[in-house]
């Protein structure tokens, strides 16, 4: 089965862009027939004269970054966008999320969906679609945010799994945090699910883990697209019945996505390190998922970070869970992914503890374990874990509580009104975000 990806606004673009040539290079550098045709199945359609061409739609407001990602792709000769899979106007949408949403999303929506219409078609089964986006500026959330609807509207019955880039904390944009409110809250009654990656985090594996000087926004979108290509190349499930799993996005929703008020997915990967020092690593699985487990319940989303004094709550334990550093990290639902050498070996009990997860769901439920005997982007072994949990709930609280002081205060509201977005649309968006960071509080 296919996946159609969205690449929405400069971010999205330059995110998807990286992720394609992830997968493209680890299903080319394999020696495994079988791995590789179902990653290019999924990802790629082979054009009449043999090219790879990615399963994409390119959108933004202005033509400079789909133009450089295009000719990115066809310069590495390994695979390439549609030459008419793209749309762009003169003029984006000035950071302001009411513009794309309100006035640019519907004005080239018939041109939108003819592209998408024709990817489709292209599929010979959709799994369904990933739009990539960023939440700050105005195009990535706010076109991003309305081509998402019209994906749910014109296909009721896919799975929509939207990835999201978030801001810097220092600030990118100075309404970025308004843009990040009414992204989320539209998307939460949207999409299946959403995958966050956090800039600032990223930014740490880039200088900590990758030792990288000079940090780019190419540094940092090879990262993101490390991390997601681990989530979404093939794997063998327990429900693929001993073959490559032919659905990703429909068996990961079956393992995260289990309560429709909980979609917040965050993702972390180990190892990470500079490409240099790779060949010269050995890894044990016991101390990889050692590892992973501990950045999971101390909510350290990379290794440099983990906070070994966090422990497990005592079984018993009772109350509402509170926002403070270095609480435990509580879990809805897991999902463990390992790749690489000996992966059958690998003991993965200490994800099955009762203590990490909330009462809900047993842990043999909450759990799901997917493997891959085959190495992913040059390393011998790695885990990927992506989670259901309290990770993202204090940068939705802090990004809530900014949004929320500008708003008090009236300020920039009216450049939102004057592109179709009222005062009352506003305070939707809080009281829906503030149900999120309450159930997702909650959690025990």
């Amino acid at each position: 089965m296919s996946v159609v990806t969205v690449q929405l606004g400069q971010c999205g673009n330059q995110v998807g862009q990286e992720l394609f040539d992830v997968m493209c290079s680890d299903a080319r550098d394999v020696h495994r027939k079988t791995y590789s045709a179902v990653s290019c199945e999924r990802f790629f359609r082979q054009t009449t004269q043999g090219a790879l061409e990615a399963r994409a739609v390119l959108i933004d407001m202005e033509p400079k970054v789909i133009n450089h990602s295009m000719s990115k792709a066809a310069k590495s000769g390994r695979w390439r966008y549609g030459e008419t899979s793209h749309f762009s106007q003169k003029q984006g949408s000035g950071n302001n999320w009411a513009n794309g949403y309100c006035v640019l999303g519907p004005r080239h929506r018939d041109a939108v969906e003819e592209l998408v219409r024709r990817q489709v078609e292209h599929c010979d089964m959709l799994a369904g679609f990933i739009p990539i986006m960023s939440v700050a500026g105005g195009t990535g959330s706010g076109v991003g945010t309305f081509i998402t609807q019209c994906l749910r509207d014109v296909y009721p019955s896919s799975f929509v799994l939207n990835h999201l880039t978030w801001p810097y904390g220092t600030g990118e944009v100075i309404v970025q945090n308004y843009n990040s409110v009414l992204t989320l809250a539209h998307l939460y009654q949207l999409s299946d699910a959403i995958l966050v990656h956090e800039n600032d985090i990223v930014h740490k594996i880039c200088s900590q883990l990758l030792k990288i000087k000079q940090i780019s926004f190419s540094d940092i979108n090879r990262v993101i697209a490390h991390q997601l290509g681990g989530v979404l190349q093939p794997t063998l499930t327990p429900a693929s019945c001993g073959a490559y799993s032919r659905h990703p996005i429909g068996e990961l929703m079956s393992a995260l996505a289990c309560h429709p008020e909980y979609k917040l997915l965050s993702v972390c990967t180990i190892p990470q390190m500079a490409s240099s020092s790779i060949a010269f690593s050995t890894f044990s699985w016991p101390a990889l998922l050692k590892h992973l487990r501990q950045m999971l319940i101390s909510n350290s989303k990379m290794e440099g970070g983990i906070d070994w004094q966090v422990c497990p709550p005592p079984a018993s334990a009772g109350g509402s869970r509170s926002l403070s550093a270095g609480s435990f990290n509580t879990s809805l639902a897991n999902l463990l992914i390992l790749r690489g050498k000996d992966v059958y070996s690998a003991e993965t009990g200490g994800f099955e503890d009762p203590a990490i997860y909330t009462s809900w769901l047993p842990p043999d439920e909450a759990l799901s374990l997917w493997k891959s005997p085959v190495p992913f982007n040059k390393y011998e072994k790695s885990a990927t874990l992506v989670s259901n949990s309290q990770a993202l709930l204090r940068p939705l609280d802090d990004m809530v509580r900014k949004a929320w002081n500008m708003f008090a205060s009236r300020a920039y509201i009216h450049q939102y009104i004057k592109f179709g977005i009222s005062e009352e649309d506003f305070l939707d968006s809080f009281t829906s975000l503030e149900q999120v960071i309450s159930s997702y509080s909650e959690l025990q």
